[in-house]
C-alpha cells in the first residue's frame, strides 16, 4: 500500500519518529451484512489521498508529519485480530502520536479504541458518525461484529458514547441505547433542522476518540459503502458536527470505516480520504 499523501510529504514529514499522525490500515472484512468490499477500503483511501491538497480550511496538518504503517494482519480469530489492532493504536498513543485507523469494517473500532484507551491514562469517550447504532448484542452469532461494536464497548468498558446521524436501528438497539446511557441525535433531527453545531454532555470525557463510518453521510454524497441508508448527513454538516463536539476537548485517535470501493467512481474514495485529512486538521 502507498503512504497517505504519497509523493507530497518530505522525508522529515514522513519520519515515524517525528510524525504526529500514524496511519494504520486495517483491511478487515469479516462480518459485513449487505454489500461487500470493505477489505479494499484502506488501499483505496491511500490511493485517493495522493490527490489531496496539503491545505485544508487554512490548516496544513501534514506539516506535523504523517507516517503510514504496514497493514494489520486481519486473518485468524477476530479476538486475535482485535488484539493486533489494539497493539498498534496503543503503541501510537504511548509514543505521543495520534493513531488514524483506516477501515475496513466497523468492527475494527473495538480493537482500535481499546488500544487507545489503555494507553491514554484517562477516560476516553467515543464520538460516532454513523447511519447505524451498532448496538445489537451480536450479529449472526458474532459479538465482534460491525453491528454490535458500540454495544460491546459500552457493556464491557462503560464507555461514554455520543452518536450522530443514525437512521437505521432495531428495537433492541433503542433499548440498549437507553439502558447504557448513550447520547444521540439522530439523522432526521439533524438533517431537517440543518444542524451544524452540537454539544457533548458535561460529563463526557475530555479525551475523545472519533469513529467516522462513511455511511453516516447521505448515499448521494458517498454511495460506495456496504450498507447505505437514505436521509443521511451532508459532507460539511458531518464535519461541523465533529468539530463542534470536540470544542473544549481533545481528539486522541480516530478511525474512518466502511468504505467499500466499487471501481465505478473515484468520488467515494476521494471523499473518504478528504474526511481522514479533515479529522487530522481537527486534532
Amino acid at each position: 500500500m502507498r503512504d497517505f499523501l504519497d509523493g507530497e510529504l518530505s522525508a522529515d514529514e514522513l519520519d515515524v519518529t517525528k510524525a504526529r499522525f500514524r496511519v494504520i490500515p486495517v483491511p478487515l472484512e469479516r462480518t459485513v451484512s449487505y454489500g461487500a468490499g470493505t477489505g479494499a477500503g484502506p488501499e483505496a483511501i491511500l490511493e485517493a489521498s495522493v490527490e489531496l491538497e496539503r491545505l485544508f480550511r487554512g490548516a496544513e496538518p501534514c506539516a506535523q508529519g504523517i507516517s503510514t504503517e504496514d497493514a494489520v494482519d486481519c486473518f485468524g480469530p477476530l479476538p486475535e485480530v482485535m488484539g493486533r489492532i489494539a497493539n498498534r493504536t496503543g503503541a501510537a498513543v504511548a509514543e505521543g502520536r495520534i493513531p488514524v485507523t483506516l477501515g475496513g469494517e466497523h468492527s475494527l473500532t473495538y480493537g482500535a479504541f481499546r488500544g487507545v484507551a489503555a494507553a491514554a491514562g484517562a477516560p476516553v469517550g467515543i464520538v460516532q458518525i454513523d447511519a447505524h447504532a451498532d448496538m445489537r448484542f451480536a450479529y449472526q452469532g458474532e459479538r465482534h461484529s460491525h453491528a454490535s461494536v458500540m454495544r460491546l464497548l459500552a457493556e464491557e468498558d462503560g464507555v461514554h458514547i455520543a452518536q450522530y446521524g443514525v437512521r437505521a436501528f432495531s428495537q433492541e438497539e433503542l433499548d440498549a441505547r437507553g439502558r447504557l446511557g448513550v447520547h444521540y441525535i439522530d439523522a432526521e433531527e439533524l438533517v431537517t433542522a440543518n444542524t451544524l453545531s452540537v454539544k457533548l454532555p458535561d460529563e463526557f470525557p475530555e479525551l475523545v476518540y472519533v469513529s467516522f463510518d462513511v455511511d453516516g453521510l447521505d448515499p448521494s454524497i458517498l454511495p460506495a459503502t456496504g450498507t447505505p441508508v437514505p436521509g443521511g448527513l451532508g459532507y460539511w454538516q458531518a464535519l461541523k458536527i465533529v468539530e463542534t463536539a470536540l470544542q473544549g476537548r481533545r481528539m486522541i485517535g480516530c478511525d474512518v470505516v466502511e468504505l467499500a470501493p466499487n471501481g465505478d467512481s473515484m468520488v467515494s474514495d476521494f471523499t473518504t480520504a478528504q474526511i481522514v485529512y479533515a479529522l487530522m486538521a481537527m486534532a
